[in-house]
């Protein structure tokens, strides 16, 4: 049985919807689940420009304080029902580590929990969101060279967050370290990139006792249509002594619980 949901978004994801609160609460409680962290989208370090079209990708950091006052608020509103832990997504983006440590530094202690994932990608003159849509991905693997070395860029960026130092309030748990499966029906990678690469990934998580943020979300992409990762991985993760935590990354609560029937059968915390 499923006691918890480590990946939700909140009110305060502007890609998001403007669902409140108690819903995403109260369906968590009702699909029996014990714990749930809210892990918004944290603002993005002083001096990165968003790349996404719409400049969408994360809260304003104006925000913040707020955001940790209404989940403290539903804590002890619902301390019966269910366990809340305040969380955050925080992105890792390649040259900005210094101002990461630094937003981690300020808000840390304000954190149970986080989720360190990585959504945008340099390119020789640029950052791309890579997860936007399908035409600003189509965008990075040219900019890149072709899926497969677009594939080794992400995959090298992922393992160099798991090592990178950001502090002592550095997250744990890697998002969705599949992302750039994204839309692999449209452009897949060759499974001797992923392999290679993908491994790797998880052999640095288990050196560094990192926890896996295993993702439901691609399941109901319709150009992915699994986890992130794919359910294999998730066995090989656990086999590699990987802690492994479910998340939906439901943005509105109808997202709650997504793609968990297609999870590998392994063991959560």
């Amino acid at each position: 049985m499923i006691r918890r949901d480590g990946h939700v978004h909140t009110p305060y994801c502007p890609h998001g919807s403007d669902a409140d609160w108690a819903s995403y609460v109260e369906k968590a409680a009702a699909f029996g689940l014990k714990e749930i962290t809210f892990a918004e989208h944290a603002p993005l370090p002083a001096g990165f420009s968003d790349p996404a079209p719409t400049k969408d990708s994360a809260m304003d950091a104006h925000h913040l304080e707020n955001y940790f006052n209404e989940i403290k608020a539903l804590k002890k509103e619902y301390k019966q029902l269910i366990t809340i832990y305040t969380g955050l997504e925080i992105d890792y983006i390649t040259g900005f580590e210094t101002e990461t440590k630094q937003l981690l530094n300020e808000i840390g202690g304000l954190l149970d929990d986080a989720v360190l994932s990585v959504h945008f990608m340099p390119t020789a003159t640029s950052y791309i969101c890579i997860d936007y849509d399908s035409r600003e991905f189509e965008r990075f693997v040219t900019e890149a060279g072709g899926i497969d070395e677009a594939a080794r860029q992400y995959y090298e960026t992922v393992q160099a967050s798991i090592t990178a130092d950001l502090g002592a309030y550095q997250p744990k748990r890697i998002g969705h370290p599949a992302l750039i499966t994204k839309f692999q029906n449209l452009i897949p990678a060759s499974q001797e990139i992923e392999t290679f690469y993908l491994s790797r990934v998880f052999q640095t998580m288990a050196k560094n006792r990192a926890v896996l943020d295993y993702n439901g979300a691609g399941v109901k992409k319709a150009d992915c249509g699994q986890p992130y990762p794919k359910a294999p991985w998730a066995a090989y993760a656990e086999n590699l002594g990987i802690p492994i935590v479910y998340g939906s990354d439901a943005h509105h609560p109808d997202g709650l619980m997504q793609g968990f029937n297609e999870l590998e059968n392994v063991q959560l915390i």
